[in-house]
Order: C-alpha cells, then structure tokens, then sequence
C-alpha cells in the first residue's frame, strides 16, 4: 500500500503527458508616450497612451523540456475611449514568440520578440483629429508568470516597443499584468 501510494504522488508530480496545449488570455497593460488627450463636456478627460490599454491573447505553447517551454500568440492590444459625439482609439496587432526557463513548479521566467502589425490611431466625432498609421515594428519582451494551478498563470511582462509613424519615433514600451488559461 506504502508503494502504491508513492507510485501515485510521483505520477501527480511528472509533467503532463500531452506537451501542447492551447492558451488564451486578457491583460491590461501601462505606459508609452501621450497619443492623444480626450476632454468631455462635463470636465472628464482620458489620455490615450501608446502603451496602454487592454490585449487579448490566444495561442500556443509547448513544453520542450521539463524546464523550458515555448510559446506562441496572436494578441489584440487597444486603448480607446467612446461619448455620445466622438471616439480615439489606438490598436495593434501583436504576435509573439517567447521562450521561458521554468524555476520550480509554479514560476516561470521567459523572453522573447514581438512583431507588431497594423497599429494605428483613430478618431472621429468632435475627437476628430486625424487618422495616423504606424510602420510594423519589432520589439522585444520579458516577463515572469507564476502558475496558480496547471491550467492558470499570471504574468507581469515589460515590453520595449519603439513605433514610428510618418517618420516620427513614438515610445509604446509598456508594463502589463494578464490571466491566461491553457488547455
């Protein structure tokens, strides 16, 4: 019965057997320089930052060996602001390739690059100032997740991301804290 017993806690404590396994996630993330500076009627105002805003992510990712894995996303990344007579919003199209270093059971620590499509501020209404399209641009990211259970981990990423547009450099690095679930 003791074997038994300790036959079971080993198989509970080896990594899974299938290595694959899908994520999907949501974050909000902080920073980048000033795009934008939105007043309302009733004296409110909201800035709309480079780096800022929420991102949604879905993906890949693939345990290569009991203390690396890799990782691959497609992300949705927008910060906007909406009234009765007008809207700004930036958005972009990130993808990612990280790898990580897993520290113990339930931290991992990672790098990697991110390629950024199809950013672009926008604005209509009485926030109407213009449209402006930034050039796709490469940027690096680290980050730290701490896994809740096997198939919940936050993480906490920096990210350096230079944007350009219309030959003009803007500052999109950005610090972002997200959920991601994976089955």
């Amino acid at each position: 019965m003791i074997a038994a017993l300790g036959s079971a806690q080993a198989q509970t404590d080896s990594p899974p057997s299938n290595p694959l396994h899908f994520v999907a996630g949501l974050g909000v993330s902080a920073g980048g320089e000033k795009l934008a500076h939105v007043r309302y009627t009733n004296g409110d105002t909201q800035t709309i930052r480079a780096g800022s805003g929420v991102y949604f992510t879905g993906g890949l990712d693939y345990r290569v060996a009991p203390e690396f894995s890799l990782q691959a996303t497609a992300n949705f990344h927008v910060d906007d602001t909406h009234a009765r007579n007008g809207s700004v919003r930036f958005q972009r199209f990130p993808f990612e390739l990280m790898g990580y270093y897993h520290a113990g059971p339930q931290w991992r620590v990672g790098g990697g690059v991110r390629y950024v499509t199809n950013a672009k501020l926008t604005s209509s209404g009485a926030a109407g100032a213009g449209d402006y399209k930034f050039d796709n641009s490469t940027s690096a990211v680290v980050e730290v997740e701490y896994f809740w259970t096997t198939n919940f981990g936050m993480k906490v990423r920096y990210v350096n991301e230079p944007l350009k547009a219309y030959g003009q450099d803007v500052r999109g690095n950005h610090v972002g804290v997200s959920g991601n679930f994976y089955f």
